[in-house]
């Protein structure tokens, strides 16, 4: 991976972090985002349940021309999350930012 891309990797985890940090949540970058292995798995940690739980651990994925999201827009459109269900594994929920950050403060 070169520099530049490396740079924007962690850029966008540090939006990632600030933007939960505004809306009162405990957020962190994971040393080496991720690569060290171990406790330091996914990129971003999220303190959903509150500073002293254990975090949800997250990957962030970048891309400017949005390739190989579209499809995932186009899909959830106007609703408010999308089960992704492939056969034999488990299902993925993918929510809207704002859907996210509604459902979490009610769940603290």
């Amino acid at each position: 991976m070169g520099k530049s891309q490396r740079d924007k990797g962690a850029r966008r985890e540090r939006e990632f972090v600030n933007y939960w940090r505004s809306e009162g949540f405990k957020s962190a970058r994971v040393p080496l985002s991720g690569a060290a292995g171990g406790d330091y798995t996914g990129d971003v940690d999220l303190y959903a349940y509150g500073p002293d739980d254990a975090p949800l651990l997250g990957e962030v994925k970048a891309r400017g021309t949005g390739a190989g999201f579209k499809t995932i827009q186009r899909w959830i459109g106007e609703n408010d999350f999308l089960v992704l269900h492939e056969d034999q594994k488990p299902r993925l929920y993918v929510f809207p930012e704002k859907v996210l950050r509604d459902l979490l403060r009610r769940v603290r």
